[in-house]
């Protein structure tokens, strides 16, 4: 590791604590608001916390839509999954109120884990029952015109592949509400930040593409297979390229 390197990620760090400090009282207050007004209020103060957080460490984020004119809401984002700087380009690039399902372990963090509990759905994917709890949960945000977000992957992607196998929970989901799906990848964050080691920042640029969405009308538990295996074609196609 070049010791510039180690200096920009150790300052990339204390930022992140410091912002999440300063903004603490007002997450606080905001929790108290309920799951929805609270929530949407939530995802405005991480939204600016990731606005701040990125350009101070010199990584801009930016956005590319490949069929923007077909995009509609609520749906379920969908994206690839392998860096840590997943999550904060989650509510950089998506300008709207969102739910992500995150997992559980990450709620045990000290400071991060109030926000994250708040803020996101929370998944033990050791017990059948909060796995089932985690998804009503889910349907009823979208039943309130709130989009959600998945990584369907389940974790990081260590595999060398494009992509893991995905999980079926994203799209069970769209298909039990009818709601479409909308993939999404994120080609540079394994650059910026590599899951591998909290100490491998590099500033720069992170692109956000948002692929076709993929209707669901009129499909039924059937058809989740396909429409899991056209997802996945369309992503890995897409990472390949965008990752050249």
């Amino acid at each position: 590791m070049k010791p510039v390197q180690l200096i920009y990620s150790l300052y990339a760090m204390a930022l992140f604590i410091l912002l999440l400090l300063l903004l603490m009282p007002f997450f606080f207050i905001a929790s108290f608001f309920g799951k929805i007004r609270g929530g949407n209020m939530l995802f405005k103060l991480c939204t600016l916390w990731a606005d701040i957080w990125l350009t101070m460490i010199g990584i801009y984020a930016k956005n590319i839509h490949e069929a923007k004119s077909t995009e509609k809401r609520p749906c379920v984002f969908v994206a690839n999954h392998i860096s840590y700087l997943d999550i904060p380009m989650i509510v950089k690039v998506i300008r709207e109120p969102v739910r992500p399902l995150g997992k559980y372990e990450m709620s045990k963090v000290p400071l991060f884990g109030f926000l994250y509990r708040n803020a996101a759905v929370m998944v033990d994917r050791s017990s059948a029952r909060n796995r089932a709890r985690s998804v009503r949960t889910l349907k009823q945000f979208i039943r309130f015109g709130i989009s959600i977000f998945i990584f369907p992957e389940g974790t990081f992607n260590e595999t060398g592949q494009p992509l893991k196998a995905f999980y079926d929970g994203a799209f069970r989901i769209a298909i039990e509400t009818q709601t479409h799906i909308q993939p999404l990848i994120f080609p540079d964050t394994i650059k910026r930040m590599h899951y591998r080691s909290v100490f491998s920042f590099t500033p720069g640029i992170c692109r956000a593409i948002f692929l076709e969405p993929v209707e669901v009308a009129g499909m039924t538990q059937h058809d989740l297979q396909k429409l899991k295996e056209v997802v996945h074609a369309k992503m890995e196609e897409a990472v390949r390229m965008y990752r050249k």
